[in-house]
């Protein structure tokens, strides 16, 4: 049989670094050579290889894009290829390694106490130890806002009653990371193997994930320490992934904005930042634009951007919140090939002074920044590419290219109290390049 190499149906090897392909190809090689061979087999019999795991922390996949305590700390893309090859050899090794990984030790690493990351974390890195992460429960499955499992304190313990379901990894996790009501609010717990009032089976006859291990998780007055819980987790926005980000793609028409990540479990915290970094259209001369054309980069950049505005805003009212466009020179600039896409910007400044105007007096504040030339792989699709580059670090005062770290830290001032009273403005990150003209 000849060695898999790959398929790329959106092109984007090209964007692909070298060490990202280097931790894909390693990937890619152990699937074959370790987990294709035994995979069929535990399929069958509806168990897990677990001989694989000490393997995976070898191959510093297990929390991969974390930093320190062992981890291997390489970047979001580089460990999204990981997850791809390994998924690739059978979802349930894939599902072992993102429940590990993202769900637990990323709940460790970012909520809990620097005594236990230094316990779990370097352990669970390595594969010498297995976490499970339980969240979901028999009556609401992947809606945690009717979750039943509680935790009492008692003294220097917590008492958690109740029923998780479904979780990857459950009996032959060494600790679960465990989620329940609090009060008024949600905690998560470090629950040990063995802890007394703790138990996990199996469920067995799984049409699907047949090679995963997928438990149910009981709690009957199991009594964890006090230490046991995690510092930092407080309320909803913990187990569903730390600060939120609410992240807007463009629905299946055009200009149709959709808020992602969760958006009704967001209600039970609160959006405080909103950044649209969205952007779509056709880079033609002018006289070669369609009228397709020219409507789908407007609604893309425009109307979306409205329309995302328009979901959040239930996220922010009640308290004082902010959202930032990104829009670009080429709102007030002439470019080559940019009309359809300068239009559509300067439709999007409009529109941050518009909705200023309205939001202001409801405690929202509305800016874009407009950054100069930065050099990211969206550039790439420029024909005059190069051009730019180079007309923009001879010319810009600075001394250098706009980076993306720059465009970010405006995003952020915009978004302190420092710019309370910034509103409808658009702010230009450009090095000083706009104030001496085109060259």
């Amino acid at each position: 049989m000849s060695t898999f190499t790959g398929v790329d149906y959106y092109g984007i090897e090209e964007l692909l670094s070298p060490e990202e392909r280097l931790i894909r190809g390693t990937v890619r090689a152990f699937v074959e050579a370790e987990v294709l061979p035994v995979i069929d087999q535990h399929n069958r019999a509806g168990t897990f290889p677990v001989h694989l795991i000490p393997r995976l922390g070898e191959l510093g996949v297990l929390g991969a894009n974390l930093q320190g305590y062992g981890c291997a700390g390489i970047n979001n893309v580089a460990y999204g290829l990981a997850m791809q090859e390994l998924e690739r050899g059978d979802s349930a090794i894939r599902s072992f390694a993102s429940v590990q990984g993202p769900l637990a030790m990323y709940a460790l690493h970012t909520f809990g106490s620097e005594a236990q990351k230094r316990r779990w974390l370097p352990e669970l890195a390595a594969g010498r130890k297995v976490a499970c992460f339980g969240l979901t429960e028999p009556d609401h499955g992947s809606d945690p806002g009717g979750m039943e499992t509680k935790a009492v304190r008692v003294g220097e313990d917590y008492v958690l009653n109740g029923t998780k379901l479904w979780i990857t990894n459950g009996s032959i996790a060494d600790v679960a990371v465990t989620w329940a009501r609090v009060d008024d609010t949600f905690g998560g717990f470090l629950v040990e193997r063995g802890t007394p009032g703790f138990g996990a089976r199996d469920i067995h006859g799984k049409l699907s994930m047949r090679a995963s291990v997928t438990s149910e998780l009981t709690f009957q007055d199991c009594r964890v320490p006090a230490e046991n819980r995690l510092p930092g987790a407080d309320g909803l926005k913990a187990p569903l992934g730390g600060p939120h980000l609410l992240v807007g793609r463009l629905g299946p028409h055009a200009g149709e904005g959709r808020l992602l990540g969760r958006e009704r479990h967001l209600a039970f915290g609160h959006l405080d930042l909103l950044v649209s970094n969205a952007a779509t259209g056709v880079l033609k001369p002018a006289t070669e634009i369609t009228a397709k054309h020219f409507d789908w980069t407007l609604a893309g950049n425009a109307r979306a951007f409205l329309g995302l505005v328009q979901r959040a805003l239930p996220l922010m009212e009640g308290r004082s919140g902010s959202v930032v466009a990104v829009s670009s020179l080429g709102a007030v600039r002439a470019l080559p090939y940019y009309t359809a896409v300068g239009a559509s910007k300067a439709a999007l400044e409009s529109l941050v002074r518009h909705l200023a105007l309205e939001l202001g007096p409801r405690g929202i504040r509305i800016n874009a920044v407009s950054p100069g030339v930065v050099e990211t792989e969206a550039l790439k699709h420029f024909p005059n590419r190069e051009q730019m580059l180079e007309s923009s670090r001879r010319a810009t005062p600075a001394g250098r290219l706009v980076t993306p770290e720059d465009v970010a830290r405006v995003v952020l001032w915009l978004a302190s109290d420092h710019a309370a009273m910034v509103h409808g403005q658009t702010i230009v990150v450009d090095g000083g390049y706009s104030i001496v003209g085109w060259p």
